[in-house]
C-alpha cells in the first residue's frame, strides 16, 4: 500500500526497500538530492531530517526512517565513498539508537571488506570459436555489457570462470547470436552466467566449398571450411 501503514495484505521484504531505493538514486537524481537536506521550513514549521547518520556518518546522504508499533524502528540508509555507493537496510529494531548502531554497522561492513570489480568489459572477447561449413575459420566470442560486481575482497581472488559452448558452431552465423554462456562461480556467492554473443558473422560455405571442408574433415580433422 502507498501509506506504509501496517495492513493484512501489505507485504514488503528489506530486499525490496533495497531494491526501491536504488531505483531512486538511479532514475531520480535530482530528487534524490532532497533526501541529503537536514532539515527545511513550511509555513513556519521547523521539519528536522530523522535520519540519524546525516551529518555523523561520512557518505551519508539519505534514505528514509521508519517506525510503526508492528515493524518497528527500520532506516533505508545510503553512503558514498570514492565513487562507490552503498544502500544498507534495516528493520524491526527496538529504537533509534539501534536503528543507526546497525546501519553504521552494516555500511562498514560493506566499504571495508567489499570491493567493487570491473570483470568484463562491454564488447570484451572472451574466446574464439572454430566455424564448421563457414566461409571464415573461426569468430571472436564476446559479452555484450560490463560485468561489475560488488565482492568481498577475499572472495575476488577465488573467482573462477567456465566458458560453456558447442564447437565447431555450425555456419551460417549472425553477428549477436548467443553461442554459449559464461558461468562465473565463487565461495559464498550464488554462480553467475553471462550469455556469450557471436562478436562477427559468419556466412555458408557454397556446395562445392562444403565438399571441400568436409573431405578436409575426413582426411585432416579440420574443423572447419
Amino acid at each position: 500500500n502507498a501509506t506504509g501503514w501496517p495492513d493484512p495484505e501489505h507485504q514488503m521484504t528489506a530486499r525490496d526497500l533495497a531494491t526501491l531505493a536504488r531505483f531512486m538514486v538511479r532514475n531520480y537524481p535530482d530528487y534524490y538530492a532532497l533526501f541529503a537536506e537536514t532539515e527545511f521550513t513550511w509555513q513556519g514549521i521547523r521539519q528536522p531530517n530523522r535520519n540519524p547518520l546525516l551529518g555523523s556518518y561520512r557518505g551519508a546522504d539519505g534514505l528514509k526512517t521508519g517506525h510503526t508499533e508492528s515493524a518497528g524502528y527500520g532506516l533505508v540508509a545510503s553512503a558514498e565513498r570514492d565513487g562507490r555507493r552503498l544502500i544498507s537496510v534495516v528493520n524491526g529494531l527496538g529504537s533509534d539508537r539501534e536503528r543507526a548502531a546497525e546501519s553504521r554497522r552494516l555500511l562498514n561492513i560493506g566499504f571495508q571488506e567489499f570491493d567493487n570489480y570491473t570483470l568484463l568489459s562491454a564488447g570484451q572477447t572472451v574466446d574464439e570459436a572454430d566455424v564448421w561449413l563457414g566461409d571464415r575459420d573461426r569468430i571472436p566470442l564476446v559479452v555484450a555489457d560490463q560485468l561489475r560486481l560488488t565482492l568481498p575482497r577475499d572472495v575476488r581472488q577465488g573467482l573462477e570462470a567456465k566458458l560453456h559452448y558447442q564447437n565447431p558452431v555450425p555456419a551460417p552465423v549472425e553477428k549477436g547470436a548467443q553461442i554459449g554462456t559464461l558461468r562465473l562461480t565463487a565461495p559464498e556467492m550464488a554462480p553467475i552466467e553471462i550469455p556469450v554473443l557471436a562478436g562477427e558473422s559468419a556466412g555458408k560455405l557454397g556446395f562445392f566449398g562444403r565438399i571441400s571442408a568436409a573431405f578436409n574433415y575426413l582426411l585432416w580433422g579440420a574443423s572447419s571450411g
